[in-house]
């Protein structure tokens, strides 16, 4: 077996000896390692400071299903990403390894991963919609369609695979020839729900379904609230579409805040009960009032860029703050001195000099006879 390979069943091993997240198991594969705390764990000689993680692993240690674990990813077309490679989501579970593990927080040690795209650079653009399983007819279109505007702009849409809203959010952005994950409760060869299998294999082909949870485990309730997390970790900004006073949407919506993640929430029918819980949300103060896609783009991307483009498109696009003013202040015809510029601008004169010299290094500004005006690329 080679060292690559023994590393990666350790890993394996790991992602199922303890019920994630396990912040203290984190903790000693930082310092010691996969394989040598894989080995740790099941010899039962772990450092003094590994109590914890002693009795967290006791009732698993003895069965380590890793190579078998690894197989039935593989026939399944997944892989486990783990914290040493190249596509782990590093930025985005930040807040999560910084969470308070009283409230069952931290990052996964691992995730399981099924489809073709790279985790990190789903999760650079991504919007979590989540609601109600039990949708109104109201709820399940404007998941459908904020799917499909996010989508479609480039964002990835994050949510749980759940019947109802999430369901639809998903559908939304597949329709439109965009990205989406399904962050699952469950292990990576599981379809849960069942009546979603179809649904959940074609986020495998054509997007990211992932997962903390080793293959074989079964879906619980306690980790659809583990699960919550990652949704909220994994986005950029969450949107509720539905939810009652108290459901899993409202808890997602908990951890966006705990985690500081920009929060929104869609209005419904006063008579409604799958939007009370959004409706508090907003009185509260806790969620942006978010009736559309273009608002839900808004809560973290507030110049409205679409992601689909992948270079500027106006020349004006990647100027600092100043070189923006300075330009704007120079008139369609004609030209300015540099006092009329500072005056215009409302910069100062040391600070519109320098923004001058490298707004005519690109095009766009020139000067003649100490009169700056609008250059040719403009």
């Amino acid at each position: 077996m080679s060292t690559g390979e023994r590393e990666l069943r350790a890993w394996a091993y790991l992602t199922a000896v303890a019920e994630p997240p396990c912040a203290p198991l984190i903790d000693l594969v930082r310092r010691h390692g996969a394989e040598e705390t894989a080995r740790m764990i099941k010899a039962r000689a772990l450092p003094a400071d590994g109590a914890a993680v002693a009795t967290a692993t006791e009732a698993r240690h003895r069965v380590d299903t890793a190579a078998r674990d690894l197989e039935t990813a593989a026939a399944v077309g997944a892989r486990l990403v783990t914290r040493d490679d190249a596509e782990w989501p590093a930025w985005s579970l930040l807040a999560l390894d910084q969470a308070s593990t009283a409230v069952r927080g931290g990052a996964p040690l691992a995730l399981w991963v099924r489809g073709p795209h790279p985790l990190v650079e789903v999760t650079e653009s991504a919007v979590g919609v989540v609601g109600s399983r039990a949708a109104t007819s109201y709820g399940e279109h404007v998941a459908g369609r904020m799917g499909s505007g996010l989508a479609g702009a480039g964002w990835t849409v994050v949510s749980g695979g759940a019947y109802g809203i999430d369901g639809c959010a998903h559908r939304g952005a597949l329709a439109a020839g965009g990205l989406t994950m399904a962050v699952l409760a469950c292990g990576i060869d599981r379809d849960y729900p069942t009546g979603h299998a179809k649904l959940l294999a074609e986020i495998g082909r054509r997007g990211v379904v992932v997962t903390e949870y080793a293959p074989g485990t079964t879906a619980a309730k306690h980790r659809f609230l583990t699960r919550n997390r990652l949704v909220a970790a994994l986005s950029n900004a969450l949107v509720v579409v539905e939810a009652g006073r108290r459901s899993g949407a409202a808890n997602t919506a908990a951890w966006a805040r705990h985690l500081g993640r920009p929060l929104g929430a869609v209005p419904g029918p006063v008579t409604s009960a799958m939007s009370v819980g959004c409706h508090q949300m907003i009185a509260d103060g806790e969620a942006t009032l978010v009736a559309d896609e273009v608002a839900a783009r808004a809560l973290v991307d507030v110049d409205g860029r679409d992601r689909r483009r992948q270079s500027p498109s106006r020349s004006t696009d990647g100027l600092s703050p100043e070189q923006f003013q300075v330009v704007e202040a120079l008139p369609a015809s004609g030209g300015l001195s540099v006092d009329e510029v500072a005056f215009v601008s409302g910069l100062p004169v040391d600070r519109v000099r320098p923004a001058l010299a490298m707004l005519e290094v690109k095009g766009l500004v020139e000067t003649s006879g100490g009169v700056w005006s609008l250059g040719g690329r403009r």
